[in-house]
């Protein structure tokens, strides 16, 4: 059936009747009569009855009148669409477009105008490097006199990183052609490519069978290794100083293997700048690898980190100041500027930029310790990395890539995978634990990053079967894999403020990482319930809230309405989402990828996953 309804009359007619508190979302907590008769010009008319209902027609009607019509087409298909079906369309269709950025002349005014500038200029940094850049950008310049463009030093040291935070500004990514290349940003109010939300996207974009936009992220983070030194935190000055989790090898292989049309020689040279970063970000020692050979996360940086809001330190910051006699606004300003100088509060600040870099900000699994932590997480990201390269040449180039082969790489794995079970694999837990490689001490904190090396193939048989039971133990909640566990939030996090990484929050990357591992050692009962679980409670969320996909869930209460730092993104919106957030939709459509048809029924049926499993 189709409805040819009157966008403006329809609409108004609808959230006055049904959007009773006035949010310009129709959701389970609005006290309308929950049925809305819908007429066409011939008489024909139906029924929409229920939350779910109403607000795909709200939605429908708000699609197309941003297309610019004024009469719509509604298909009831479309209404009674299967919320997973509609989702996971919505996904596909709009929210990915939706996230796109480009940073040239048709796409940098969002960028450099957006909320995160702090004075009327749009500010551009352009590596020296990049000489065809520093020339597109100062042409851009001349037309727009609000523009500024600033060629960054060589070399780029914290020092002149700190000089600039009073002018904080885009960071350059690559062009071809006299074109941005694309790439995918987390939520709707960032602005920025991320270091490893970009891999989750990409996971949904290839799903999505987007593989020129996974592409170009490749290839933006190719950029960033060449002109930058590393993959960024994400692209703006303040992230100059830090990187973030490494996924670029995984990142390679998934869109070649998805379409070997992008061509070999395209393997080889992000292959090389992949084995690049591997060597000089990861491996050069003294800075973020270790006397013992395994891996920290040393992010470099002087003082405050000033993307943080006001306030964020003050429980830190007043302990100091009390001891200087001094007010917190006296203190935070002398310490900012260097006129007061504490070796204490200056290692606190590198442990809160490294946690920052490993992407759990914040955890108290890595509150004042990170930069002394050989982290589960990181070795078998690293490790992954050198079965990927081993792999990669063996399989493409006939095990000879430049001075490398497989057997190079087999030996780096081998031998990161001897110490990683050596120093974090604890037997009588029978899980992973991070390593402070100053104490000698495992850390015995439970989170979800213990389960990283499932996914990287770094565990045995033996080492998957205790961690796959001590997982379901420790961490499985109504809605998935909690980011730590209950125990940690009661011993560990005791009278202390909530972290968003922390337990009751559940976080995309963590399933979809804890999923695959399962996949890979063959554990499909335990898969489909996690999956399950965590496609519930967003479709739950969607169904009763206007089609809402959020940043981050609280997955023991099952809700996005959680209390953490930073808010939840993609809360906020008028009528109609339209870009969820990033690594939550690829979530979504690798679960749908992997869940069974007949728990696929169950999902759209809403069927509460304690009665299922």
């Amino acid at each position: 059936m189709r409805f040819k309804l009157s966008i403006k009359e329809t609409l108004s007619k609808l959230l006055a009747q049904e959007d009773t508190d006035g949010d310009k979302k129709i959701t389970k907590e609005d006290k309308g009569p929950k049925s809305f008769s819908i007429q066409d010009e011939n008489g024909k008319s139906y029924d929409v009855k229920g939350t779910y209902f109403l607000s795909n027609l709200m939605q429908e009607l708000v699609i197309q009148q941003r297309e610019g019509k004024e009469e719509a087409n509604i298909l009831i298909s479309h209404i009674e669409e299967p919320p997973s079906q509609r989702i996971s369309r919505m996904i596909k269709d709009y929210f990915w477009d939706d996230l796109t950025r480009k940073i040239d002349k048709n796409g940098l005014a969002k960028i450099v105008g957006d909320e995160k500038s702090e004075d009327q200029t749009q500010r551009i940094y352009v590596p020296s490097t990049d000489e065809a850049a520093i020339t597109y950008y100062n042409k851009l310049q001349l037309e727009n006199k609000q523009l500024e463009v600033v060629t960054l030093p060589s070399p780029i040291t914290p020092e002149y990183v700190r000089s600039i935070n009073t002018k904080p500004g885009i960071l350059s990514l690559k062009l071809e052609n006299g074109k941005g290349v694309p790439f995918v940003v987390p939520g709707g109010r960032f602005n920025e490519m991320y270091g490893w939300d970009s891999y989750f996207e990409g996971v949904g974009l290839l799903l999505d069978n987007r593989i020129d936009l996974a592409k170009a992220m490749v290839d933006n983070f190719c950029y960033q290794i060449t002109h930058y030194g590393k993959i960024l935190n994400a692209n703006r000055t303040y992230y100059l100083t830090r990187t973030q989790p490494p996924f670029l090898s995984s990142f390679i292989r998934e869109v070649y293997e998805a379409d070997q049309s992008v061509g070999l020689d395209w393997l080889k040279e992000t292959l090389l700048v992949a084995i690049k970063e591997y060597e000089t970000v990861w491996m050069e020692d003294g800075k973020r690898l270790c006397d013992n050979g395994l891996n920290r996360y040393l992010a470099e940086g002087i003082g405050i980190p000033p993307e943080t809001e006001a306030g964020h330190f003050d429980e830190v910051l007043s302990e100091y100041a009390k001891k200087h006699g001094l007010s917190l606004k006296e203190f935070e300003s002398k310490y900012a500027n260097r006129e007061l100088v504490n070796e204490k509060l200056d290692e606190y600040f590198v442990h809160d930029r490294s946690v920052r870099e490993n992407g759990h900000d914040t955890t108290w699994r890595l509150d004042n310790v990170c930069a002394d932590l050989n982290t589960v997480d990181l070795n078998s990201l690293l490790y992954k990395y050198e079965k990927d390269f081993e792999y990669l040449i063996k399989t493409y180039f006939n095990d000879r890539l430049g001075e490398y082969n497989s057997a190079y790489w087999n030996e780096k794995a081998n031998r990161r995978k001897f110490l990683v079970i050596k120093l974090l694999w604890n037997e009588d837990d029978g899980v992973f634990y991070d390593y402070n490689f100053k104490t000698k001490r495992q850390t015995q904190f439970e989170s979800a990053s213990n389960y990283f090396p499932l996914w990287a193939g770094l565990c045995d048989g033996q080492q998957a079967t205790v961690l796959v039971r001590s997982l379901m133990n420790n961490l499985k909640e109504k809605g998935g894999v909690a980011g730590t566990s209950k125990k940690m939030d009661e011993t560990i996090a005791a009278g202390k403020h909530q972290r968003q990484w922390d337990y009751p929050n559940g976080w995309a990357p963590h399933q979809m990482l804890i999923w695959r591992g399962l996949k890979q050692h063959g554990y499909t009962k335990e898969l489909q319930e996690l999956v399950y679980r965590w496609l519930w409670m967003i479709t739950r969320n969607a169904v009763d809230y206007n089609g809402t996909i959020p940043e981050k869930y609280d997955v023991v209460n099952c809700t996005h309405k959680v209390y953490a730092e930073y808010g939840n993104v993609g809360t906020e919106f008028e009528y109609i989402t339209t870009s969820g957030f990033g690594w939550m939709n690829a979530s979504y459509q690798y679960g749908l990828s992997l869940l069974s048809n007949g728990l696929r029924d169950e999902l759209d049926r809403l069927k509460d996953p304690d009665k299922l499993f």
